[in-house]
C-alpha cells in the first residue's frame, strides 16, 4: 500500500523524495550539494524566526469550503455528492427525495399528510399536544438510504437571522431504496409513543440540537439558553464539510497567500496532521463523529488529543455483546479500538476515501490491497477455498460477511463491525452469543410464527434468545453445526476451543458472585485492548471488597491509555464512605473516618495532574464524593485546590449539554457533596427548568429540604433548652415550610417516576426508582410489588435485595426478610452489615413471637 504517513506532492510538482536520490547518484554533484546543504542548515537556525511567519497568538478560524476548492479541485470534486456533503441540508426541490404530492402516511391510526404549500414542503400530523396540526419541514437529513426531515419550534423575534432555535426530527421517514414513506420506531419499542414521551418525534431523543446536530454540521455552536430554555443554534456550513476533518482553515489560508515558504516552524501547514505516521491523529478526528461518546469539553478541533474532549463509552450490556460485538449502534470506534488493525496501526483512510467516503475497493480486493505479502501471505492464502471453504464468489467467500458482520439499524441502515474479528461458534455454544457462520446459516423460516413476530434479523433472535427456549434450541443447533465445521476446518486454530475475556465479563452482567476475582483476572491482561481493560475496571466496582479491589488495579493508575486511567479511577468511588447528609457527627469521629480514608485515596491524587483531561476531570468527580464534613481532613489545600479546578474542567464540559437535566443534576450533585447546598438547589431546579418531566432532581431537592430541618431541628433543640420561645416558633415556621417543600416535591415526582416504570417495565433500575418514590409516599404495599418485578428480573441483585429485605423488616414480615438476606449473603459473603441485618431481623421475628404467645395466653 502507498505509505500515506507523508504529505503527496502536488501534481506537477518535484517530489523531494523521488528526485534526491538520482542527484546524489551523479558524484560530480556531492559536493556542492553537502555545501549548500551545510549552508541551508545554517540559515534554518538564522532565520528560523522568519520561518514562523503566524503569530503565536493569532486563532485559527473556519473560512468555509468555497476557500479550499481553489487548490483542491480534486478532492472538492470527490466530495460532491458525498454521504458528507448531503448530511443536512435545506429543504428544496434539488433536495427532497420524498414524495410530498399530497400522500397519507397512516401509523398507530394516526393518518398522517405530506403536501406542498406554495414553496413550502409540509405535513399534517400529530404534535406535541397530541391534536392534528400542520408543521412547515425545513430541512432535509441525510440522503441513503433513509432521508429525514426537520420541523423548527419555538422561532421568535428573539431568534436572529443566523440562528437556529429548537428543532425536531420527524419519525416518518423516506425509504430511498424502495421509494416509500415509513415510520421510524425507536429500538424496542412497538407500540404507539405517547406526545409526552421523550420518544415521540416531539420530544427531546428527537431532538436536533442536541442529538444529531453537532456531527452534521461543521463549527456546530449549540447556544442554548437555559434560563429561556430556548436554542440559538449556529454553524459555519450546514453540512460536515473540509473544516469538519481537517479544523478551521484560515492559518491554511494565511500561510497560502503569504509571500514565504508554505510552512511554518510551528504550525506546519495549519492544520490537522492527519496523514502523520502516527494513526491516532487521523483515527481521533474521524471518532469525534464515529464513536459512541460523552463529551468531556467543548471546542474539539482535529489534531487536538481527543481525551481531553471526548470520552468512548465502554462496553456495556445495552449496547455490546459480552465479547465485544456490537448489538446497538455505536458508530464504530468503540469496535475499532478492539480490533488487530487498530492495534497494528492501520487507519480510516487505508479503506475509506476520505473525500467521496466510498470504499477504496470493491469486493474482496478491499483486504487483499493488503493481505497479499508475495512472500508470506499472497492473495490466494485468505482469498481462496482453502481459507475460506465456500464457493468463489460466494456470500461466504466474503472477507467481510466472516470477519465484519452487518446489523442493520435504523430499520435498514446496515453497518458492519469493525472490530474485525474471528468467528467464534465455540463462544456461541458456551455463551449464547452470535457468529457470523451462524448469521448466515440462519433460516427464520424454521421457527414457529410466533418466535418469528417482531424479529427483522438474526441478532433479534440472539437478543431474544435469553428468555425463548425455542429460540434458543434452534440456535444452539446451528452453533454447533458452525462450530463442527470450524473445527474441521482449522484443526490447529489458536482462535477456537481457546480462552476468552467474554466470560470473565458476562460472569459481571450477570451480577455472578465470583465477578471479582474473574474481572480482576481480566483487567491484568496487559495484551488486552484498553477499552476492554477499562471495562473491565468499571465493572470491578460493584464486586469483592473495595480496599482489596483499589490495591490490586493500583498498577493501572499509570496505564499509558486515558480510558484505562479514567476507569481505573473510578474503582475508588466504592471506598468512599457514605456519610448522612442529615446526621450530626462528632469532630472525632470525623478525624477519625478521614485519617482511615487519606491513605486509601493517596494512589489517585497523582492523577490530578494528569496530561489527559477525561483523567483529571475523573480524578476530580471520585474525590469530590469525599464527605465535605472530613474533605479538609483528608485533603490538603494544594490537593484542595486542584481538584476544584478539574471539578470546574468538569462543569465546563457537562454544561456542552446544559439543555438535559441530567448535566444539571450531575452538577447538583457534586454541589451536595462539596457543601455548597446553594449550589447544589440551583443546579436541581435548573434541571427542572430544562426539563420539566423528568425524574430525579426533585428527589435530590426534597433530600436538600430534608437537610434543611434537620440542621434547623438541631438549633431548635438548643432554642428550647435555653427557652428562646418567640425564636422557637419562627424557626418552627421554617421547618415546616421545609417540611411542605419536601412532601411536595415527593408527591410531584411519583408520576414522573411510574410514567418511566410504564414506559419500561422490564427495566430494573427503574423499577427500583419507582419502588424508593411509592416508598416515601407512604405507600409500602406497592413498593414492595416493585421490588418483587425488579428481584425477578435480577434475582443477584445485591441492592434489590438488601432494600426489599429492610422492607419486609418493616412490614414485619420477618421471614421473607430473612429469606432475602439470606440470599444478599450468598451472592455478597464478606459484607458484614449483611449478617448484622440478619440478626437484627431474626430478634425481631422471636420477639415478635414472643409477644404473640403471651398475648394468646392472656386472651
Amino acid at each position: 500500500m502507498p505509505d500515506e504517513s507523508q504529505p503527496v506532492a502536488e501534481p506537477n510538482e518535484l517530489s523531494f523524495e523521488e528526485t534526491l536520490p538520482d542527484v546524489l547518484g551523479r558524484w560530480w554533484l556531492r559536493p556542492p550539494l553537502i555545501l549548500l546543504g551545510m549552508l541551508a542548515l545554517g540559515s534554518a537556525f538564522v532565520f528560523a524566526d522568519w520561518w514562523s511567519t503566524v503569530p503565536d497568538s493569532l486563532t485559527a478560524t473556519y473560512v468555509g469550503r468555497s476557500r479550499c476548492i481553489h487548490c483542491h479541485q480534486d478532492q472538492a470534486e470527490k466530495f460532491v455528492g458525498s454521504h458528507h456533503d448531503l448530511a443536512m441540508d435545506a429543504a428544496t426541490d434539488d433536495t427532497v427525495l420524498g414524495d410530498f404530492d399530497d400522500v397519507e402516511f397512516t401509523h398507530h391510526d394516526v393518518i398522517s399528510r405530506l403536501f406542498r404549500e406554495d414553496e413550502k414542503f409540509m405535513i399534517h400530523t400529530e404534535g406535541p399536544t397530541g391534536e392534528m396540526a400542520d408543521f412547515h419541514i425545513k430541512w432535509v437529513f441525510g440522503v441513503d438510504p433513509i432521508q429525514q426531515y426537520m420541523v423548527e419550534f419555538d422561532r421568535d423575534e428573539n431568534t436572529a437571522a443566523d440562528e437556529v432555535a429548537r428543532v425536531q426530527v420527524l419519525r416518518i421517514s423516506w425509504d430511498v431504496h424502495r421509494k416509500r414513506w415509513f415510520y421510524l420506531p425507536p429500538p424496542d419499542v412497538a407500540e404507539k409513543l405517547d406526545p409526552t414521551d421523550d420518544l415521540h418525534w416531539t420530544g427531546v431523543a428527537q431532538r436536533w440540537n442536541f442529538m444529531c446536530a453537532d456531527c452534521h454540521s461543521t463549527n456546530l455552536q449549540k447556544n442554548f439558553d437555559e434560563q429561556t430554555a430556548s436554542y440559538h443554534t449556529t454553524f459555519s456550513e450546514i453540512d460536515v464539510s473540509c473544516e469538519a476533518c481537517h479544523g478551521p482553515g484560515s492559518v491554511h489560508i494565511d500561510l497560502a497567500d503569504s509571500k514565504s515558504f508554505f510552512w511554518d516552524r510551528k504550525r506546519g501547514f495549519g492544520l490537522a496532521r492527519l496523514k502523520d505516521k502516527n494513526a491516532e491523529t487521523q483515527i481521533q478526528a474521524c471518532a469525534q463523529c464515529h464513536s459512541r461518546r460523552r463529551k468531556v469539553h467543548p471546542e474539539f478541533r482535529p489534531g487536538k488529543p481527543f481525551f481531553d474532549h471526548y470520552a468512548t463509552e465502554l462496553l456495556s450490556a445495552q449496547t455490546y455483546f459480552c465479547d465485544g460485538q456490537i448489538m446497538d449502534e455505536v458508530y464504530v470506534h468503540g469496535s475499532f479500538l478492539q480490533s488487530k488493525m487498530y492495534h497494528k496501526g492501520i487507519r480510516c483512510t487505508d479503506c475509506h476515501d476520505p473525500h467521496s467516503t466510498k470504499l477504496k475497493f470493491a469486493g474482496n480486493q478491499l483486504c487483499t490491497s493488503c493481505h497479499s505479502h508475495p512472500n508470506s501471505h499472497p492473495a490466494g492464502k485468505f482469498d481462496g477455498p482453502a481459507h475460506h471453504h465456500h464457493k468463489p464468489g460466494s456470500l461466504g467467500a466474503s472477507c467481510v460477511e466472516c470477519h465484519m458482520p452487518e446489523t442493520t439499524y435504523m430499520e435498514m441502515d446496515p453497518r458492519r463491525d469493525h472490530s474485525l474479528r474471528v468467528p467464534r461458534p465455540d463462544l456461541s455454544v458456551d455463551l449464547g452469543l452470535p457468529n457470523a457462520c451462524s448469521r448466515c446459516h440462519f433460516e427464520p423460516e424454521k421457527l414457529p410464527e410466533v418466535q418469528r413476530e417482531g424479529k427483522r434479523q438474526y441478532i433479534d433472535f440472539v437478543r431474544a434468545a435469553g428468555e425463548d427456549e425455542v429460540i434458543r434450541n434452534e440456535l444452539n443447533r446451528l452453533d454447533r453445526w458452525s462450530l463442527d465445521a470450524v473445527r474441521k476446518w482449522y484443526p490447529d486454530s489458536k482462535h477456537i476451543d481457546t480462552d476468552h475475556w467474554a466470560r470473565q465479563l458476562k460472569l459481571a452482567w450477570e451480577n455472578d458472585s465470583g465477578s471479582g476475582a474473574a474481572l480482576r483476572t481480566l483487567t491484568e491482561k496487559k495484551t488486552l485492548p484498553a477499552i476492554i481493560r477499562a471495562t473491565g475496571l468499571t465493572q470491578l466496582s460493584f464486586y469483592g471488597d473495595g480496599d482489596e479491589n483499589c490495591l490490586a488495579i493500583e498498577p493501572h493508575l499509570v496505564d499509558p491509555a486515558p480510558l484505562v486511567r479514567m476507569a481505573a479511577i473510578s474503582v475508588y468511588e466504592s471506598i468512599m464512605p457514605n456519610m448522612d447528609m442529615n446526621e450530626i457527627y462528632q469532630d472525632e469521629m470525623l478525624r477519625a473516618t478521614a485519617d482511615d480514608l487519606r491513605p486509601r485515596i493517596y494512589p489517585i491524587l497523582a492523577l490530578l495532574d494528569d496530561p489527559s483531561r477525561v483523567v483529571r476531570s475523573e480524578a476530580a468527580r471520585v474525590l469530590s464524593r469525599i464527605d465535605y464534613r472530613i474533605s479538609n481532613y483528608v485533603l490538603e489545600r494544594e490537593d484542595r485546590e486542584k481538584m476544584l479546578k478539574g471539578l470546574e474542567e468538569l462543569r465546563i464540559g457537562m454544561m456542552e449539554n446544559n439543555d438535559r437535566a441530567g448535566a444539571h443534576a450531575v452538577m447538583g450533585n457534586i454541589y451536595s457533596n462539596l457543601g455548597w447546598f446553594e449550589k447544589a438547589e440551583q443546579a436541581y431546579e435548573a434541571a427542572i427548568r430544562v426539563e420539566p418531566a423528568v425524574t430525579g432532581p426533585r428527589t435530590n431537592l426534597a433530600e436538600l429540604m430534608d437537610y434543611h430541618m434537620s440542621q434547623l431541628d438541631r438549633e431548635a433543640r438548643q432554642l428550647a433548652q435555653q427557652r428562646r420561645m418567640e425564636e422557637l416558633e419562627e424557626l418552627a415556621g421554617k421547618i415546616a415550610r421545609y417540611k411542605l417543600r419536601a412532601e411536595k416535591y415527593r408527591a410531584d415526582e411519583l408520576p414522573n417516576v411510574a410514567r418511566d416504570a410504564r414506559l419500561a417495565p422490564n427495566i430494573p433500575p427503574i423499577l427500583y426508582r419507582y419502588a424508593m418514590s411509592l416508598y416515601v409516599n407512604g405507600k409500602h404495599d406497592e413498593a414492595a410489588e416493585q421490588l418483587d418485578r425488579a428481584l425477578e428480573l435480577e434475582p443477584k441483585n445485591p441492592r434489590y435485595l438488601w432494600m426489599q429485605g429492610l422492607l419486609m423488616q418493616k412490614l414485619e414480615q420477618y421471614d421473607k426478610a430473612l429469606s432475602l438476606i439470606d440470599r444478599l449473603i450468598n451472592e455478597v459473603p464478606d459484607n458484614p452489615q449483611h449478617r448484622q441485618l440478619w440478626r437484627q431481623i431474626h430478634d425481631q421475628r422471636e420477639m415478635k413471637a414472643k409477644r404473640e404467645q403471651e398475648e394468646d395466653e392472656s386472651n
